[in-house]
């Protein structure tokens, strides 16, 4: 059998003319004058020698396309035949010879198939004789021989011819074993070539594994140490060869080993570092940004910090990789604990702060700050601090709680629904914890409020009311974003919320109740425009750019106020009791309503 071979076989060499080697078929060379003569020939010897020729022909050619060919262009070698079809099997399938006719192929071809491997007549117009003859070798049948002839062969003819089959199926078997061993050569090299080729990449992945297990085994020795951030960005420095560094979530540096860290390092921008995070926690892995190869430690899916490698040259394979996040892996535990201690110091921080603005037991207070580590005997200063696009959550409050560690400020920290606040052993500088929180947040848009300093815990809640005072005031001032301190409010200081707010109003009333009436009645802001007015110094042109008016708007209205409240604005006692009154009214009362 020819097994699968491609049916395809026949296109070769059926353009070539099947040509015996030049050799006289039963012919012998002249006698030498005297020599002895030849002996005599019977019909039968030419078509002998002609045989031998073919065979020799046949057994010499690999190709089976091509024996079949020879056999069917000499088959008028073995009598009066022809040779009507012939058919190899390929696959199990006969296949027809290029060199069939087309006349009576169909017919014959049926017939063929109909002999299921035996020899049998087969019947071809203005043939009287006709066979199909088999082509069989040790292996089986390899086709098929169809002759026909314009009449009966002889027994000596039916001989010759069954002489060229078994020659022809003989060179067919020896093609065909030819072709099995190429076949087998070539199947025996592929298989070479597979199984060195699996063996290769069983030794990669082998020393892959090899990598992996030694890589985890580091980390997890280091994370076992207990060396920290700093451990573990030597050992990923040491695996890559590369500087790494962890950051917190904010941008800001933890952890450096290797050379060329920056220093100072640079601030982080806020908006960013959000947008750096949101593109990295997109992605599945370590993601290239810039000359970073960053992944994300975010353990149950809170991001608590970054872990990076500076690959400044595009030099990060597959294992700089694998080490990155298998330093990943080990540092998550490492960050959460971190965390968690973070988070319940935060909790009794909070406790305690609660505690002292509402008043609490001295002894427990100070052995409560002991356990904390802050030292509640010195004078301190309550601060509050409010952000106008930030909600004082847990958050904001670490945010206020880095800040003011940033500018050196010892501090206790708790939360209201509005503001945090902090009670903090030293007077705050100006404008430093401001600047720092512009930084934190990304925008100025904040306000701070400083009490004065309390020397015993008792004074702690007067103080937090201080604070609130004092931000109070910074809210409705001209520049609302900053810090004030209650000690610099000035005339602001007696219009804290332990007033009694009775006489307040009354008093508002009797300075400002037409104008208040009046604005009322008829849409107006003659208060309002009252008090920017003082707020601008008594400057007309600041005046109406504050309020958005024209200079002669201003002057009207003035004038009104004057005519409706029957107060002069050139009288020193009438100026200071209504600019009093507006600022009672602005900020003790609430303005407008």
């Amino acid at each position: 059998m020819v097994g699968n071979r491609a049916h395809s076989l026949y296109h070769r060499g059926s353009d070539r003319e099947g040509r015996l080697p030049r050799e006289s078929a039963g012919r012998y060379p002249t006698a030498a004058r005297g020599g002895p003569r030849p002996p005599a020939r019977t019909p039968a010897d030419p078509a002998l020698h002609e045989l031998v020729a073919l065979s020799r022909a046949l057994f010499g050619t690999p190709d089976e396309v091509e024996i079949l060919r020879l056999a069917m262009d000499h088959i008028a070698a073995a009598g009066p035949y022809s040779a009507e079809a012939g058919y190899l099997n390929v696959g199990g399938d006969l296949l027809p010879s290029p060199r069939n006719g087309q006349t009576h192929a169909l017919a014959v071809g049926r017939r063929v198939r109909e002999l299921a491997g035996q020899d049998g007549p087969v019947t071809v117009p203005g043939r009287p004789w006709g066979r199909a003859l088999g082509l069989r070798g040790l292996e089986g049948l390899h086709g098929y021989l169809v002759v026909t002839s314009h009449s009966r062969p002889t027994a000596v003819e039916r001989s010759l011819l069954a002489t060229l089959v078994r020659h022809t199926a003989a060179a067919l078997s020896v093609a065909f074993a030819h072709r099995r061993q190429r076949e087998d050569a070539l199947e025996l090299r592929r298989l070479g070539e597979e199984r060195t080729a699996l063996q290769r990449q069983l030794i990669s992945v082998r020393a892959e594994l090899g990598y992996q297990r030694a890589v985890h085994a580091l980390m997890a020795d280091v994370a076992a140490s207990g060396g920290g951030e700093e451990a573990i960005t030597r050992a990923l420095h040491g695996l890559t060869g590369l500087p790494a560094l962890v950051e917190d979530r904010f941008g800001r540096l933890r952890s450096w080993t290797g050379p060329s860290r920056p220093v100072p390092y640079p601030e982080p921008d806020p908006v960013r570092q959000d947008e750096m995070l949101h593109a990295v926690a997109r992605q599945a892995g370590p993601v290239r940004i810039r000359d970073r190869l960053i992944t994300l430690i975010r353990p149950h899916g809170e991001i608590l910090g970054v872990l990076a490698l500076v690959d400044t040259w595009d030099e990060a394979d597959e294992h700089t990789v694998l080490a990155l996040e298998h330093a990943a892996a080990s540092l998550a535990p490492e960050l959460t604990h971190l965390r968690n201690l973070a988070e319940v110091e935060l909790r009794l921080h909070r406790e305690l702060v609660d505690d002292l603005l509402a008043g609490t037991d001295e002894a427990s207070a100070y052995a409560r700050s002991e356990a904390v580590g802050h030292d509640l005997h010195r004078s301190h200063y309550v601060v509050v601090v409010q952000w106008s696009n930030r909600t004082a959550d847990d958050s904001f409050a670490q945010t206020v709680g880095r800040a003011a560690s940033a500018v050196g400020m010892r501090s206790l920290l708790t939360r209201r629904s509005d503001h945090v606040v902090l009670v903090t052993d030293d007077r705050p500088h100006a404008r430093a914890l401001y600047e720092a929180l512009a930084r934190e947040t990304g925008t100025r848009s904040g306000m701070i409020g400083v009490s004065d300093p309390c020397d015993s815990l008792d004074d702690i809640p007067h103080g937090y009311q201080e604070a609130q005072r004092a931000l109070e005031v910074r809210r409705h001032s001209r520049e609302r974003y900053g810090t004030a301190f209650f000690d610099e409010l000035g005339l602001y200081r007696i219009l804290g919320p332990g007033n009694d707010y009775r006489e307040l109003e009354t008093f508002v009333h009797e300075w400002l109740g037409q104008l208040i009436d009046y604005d009322s009645q008829h849409h107006a802001a003659m208060v309002e425009t009252l008090s920017r007015y003082f707020d601008c110094g008594g400057n007309y042109d600041e005046t109406a750019e504050s309020l958005a008016i024209h200079r002669s708007t201003l002057r009207y209205r003035l004038q009104r106020i004057r005519d409706i409240s029957g107060n002069d604005l050139a009288n020193v006692e009438d100026r200071l009791n209504l600019q009093v009154a507006t600022r009672v009214w602005k900020i003790v009362l609430g303005g407008p309503g």
